[in-house]
């Protein structure tokens, strides 16, 4: 197409250029060369070049003006540079925290040797079990220096348990900590962020862990935006858990140096579209560094619906310092999900997915994002909230509506679930048995909470006699990968590694970004430019 008038820096000469949309789109993913904008001479087509010699006007005989060169572009750089730098990585890339331990230790040993950072699941698990965890990675990465981090959930209902995780991380070295589904700050999660916190000779503040927060809302955004509440850091410093430096260097950094702005995300999610949470809490992040005059960056990250390059790319766009994905981790090789899981998942489409009571807070009415395509869970799960709302404990409800729990449900008399139950919470949080005994109620729901948290542990270890309770954690993320990658190697779950999930993501991106850049610079990029198809990388 020509277009007369446009400015030019040059003249290029060389090769012929690349003039029409189908050999356009097919150069687009030469992204790590240097590619000129050319016009033929006088004011014919926009084309694209590679190579060849960049000269001045006037000098030396040349068939195409120069209007714009684009550098190399690489994945490593479609994010924040201080992401990388802080965290060692070598791509803006996070691998999340799937629960109940399905982003095992081997998952982010292999996140991290591929250049990403990985997060253990921990949510839903025992401190014995987070502490062999802990072991594993450490014992694998040993002396190689590549990051990695573990979850930190939030446990209205067993403090003690988040205290205890919060423990083991500072004993066990553990530097980066991810917080989710937190709704407001804890003792236990600023002791985290707080602890080892020093002033260098300059006056610089050090901090040797990193809490990244995982937000949906700007409310709680705010909260990890912000210094630690004095009040929180007092109570700390009284209890020996906090020195008085430390202290009072918090009201001086950002609670959270890395905000993961979560939208339509599996797991905890208010369902919110990327497009429109993410400005208004980078928003808040500048007005708190602002505000507080932070002298150390505070990064602002992505995660929810990223399941194509162009969604990553998109993520990028919007200005995230990285990205991190959660669901499609679930399928890969690596993950703790069983393998009758992963086929389940496998055949996901974008709108596969629901909510359902969560288990960790079901008397809340919090929910969850759960896979719906072949399992019943999260009808039987809406019905047990629905029952716990309108009755006054296990004694009240209609009999024919007991005897169908009983059958279809938790295939088991209600006592007996109740026995199970109480041993569990006798060795887990003692405290809960003896508010049962007391308020029927509160034994009912901890009743359905063992269908909520076995119905995690059925998909986990393959249980198909009860493929039908399945409980997987899923956003449509999962089907949007499905459909990118039918017909290809990631089709197949077997060739779902962590690395080539992330590499064909990432390099997708880059090439999609640089398909954009290509058009906004006036060249007839065809659609299929921002197609790229998966393929083995590395």
């Amino acid at each position: 197409m020509a277009q007369a008038g446009l400015p030019a820096i040059g003249s290029w000469r060389g090769a012929a250029a690349a003039m029409e949309p189908e050999t356009i789109g097919s150069a687009v993913e030469r992204i790590r060369e240097t590619a000129h904008v050319v016009q033929e001479a006088p004011a014919g087509r926009i084309g694209l070049a590679f190579g060849g010699e960049v000269v001045a006007d006037g000098r030396g005989a040349a068939a195409h003006r120069l209007l714009a060169v684009l550098p190399p572009l690489f994945p490593e750089w479609l994010g924040d540079r201080s992401f990388l730098e802080v965290h060692g990585a070598r791509f803006p890339y996070v691998v999340g925290e799937m629960a109940n331990g399905i982003a095992t230790p081997a998952l982010v040993v292999a996140a991290a040797r591929m250049g990403a950072l990985g997060f253990f699941g921990a949510a839903g698990l025992g401190p014995g079990r987070v502490q062999r965890g802990l072991a594993e990675i450490q014992s694998a990465l040993a002396g190689s220096g590549l990051p990695w981090g573990a979850n930190l959930i939030h446990s209205p209902n067993e403090p003690e348990l988040e205290e205890a995780v919060a423990d083991l991380y500072l004993r066990h070295g553990v530097r980066r900590v991810c917080a989710s589904a937190y709704m407001g700050l804890t003792p236990a999660v600023v002791r985290y962020a707080a602890s080892g916190l020093a002033a260098d000779a300059g006056g610089r503040i050090r901090r040797p862990n990193h809490l990244f927060a995982k937000v949906s809302r700007p409310e709680v955004a705010i909260r990890f935006l912000s210094p630690a509440p004095g009040d929180i850091l007092q109570g700390l410093v009284e209890r020996g858990q906090l020195t008085r430096q430390e202290a009072d260097l918090a009201g001086h950094v950002a609670l959270a140096e890395d905000v993961t702005v979560e939208a339509d995300s599996g797991g905890h999610t208010d369902n919110r579209p990327l497009g429109a949470l993410f400005p208004a809490i980078r928003a808040i992040r500048d007005e708190a560094m602002s505000r507080n005059g932070y002298a150390r960056p505070v990064r602002v990250g992505a995660a929810g619906g990223l399941g194509t390059p162009a969604a990553v790319a998109g993520a990028f766009a919007l200005g995230a310092a990285y990205v991190l994905t959660g669901s499609i981790n679930q399928a890969a090789v690596e993950s703790g999900l069983s393998a009758d899981g992963k086929a389940m998942l496998a055949q996901a489409d974008i709108a596969d997915v629901t909510m359902a009571p969560a288990a960790d807070m079901f008397e809340q009415g919090i929910r969850v994002q759960v896979l719906k395509r072949g399992t019943m869970f999260a009808a039987r799960a809406a019905r047990l909230y629905q029952l716990y709302e309108t009755y006054d404990g296990l004694e009240s409800l209609p009999r024919a509506e007991r005897a169908r729990l009983e059958s279809e449900v938790f295939r088991a008399p209600l006592e007996e679930v109740w026995t199970q139950t109480r041993r569990f919470f006798e060795e887990r949080d003692a405290p809960q048995v003896a508010r049962a005994e007391r308020d029927p109620r509160h034994r009912m729901a901890l009743v359905f909470r063992w269908y909520l948290g076995l119905s995690s542990k059925w998909a986990i270890t393959g249980d198909v006699s009860r493929r039908l309770d399945y409980q997987i954690w899923c956003g449509p993320a999962m089907g949007a990968f499905n459909a990118w990658s039918n017909g290809t190697f990631l089709a197949e779950p077997a060739n779902r590694t962590i690395e080539q999930i992330a590499r064909n993501l990432l390099e997708g991106a880059a090439v999609v970004t640089r398909a954009q850049h290509l058009r906004s610079a006036g060249l007839p990029v065809p659609s299929s430019a921002f197609e790229f198809r998966p393929r083995r990388l590395g």
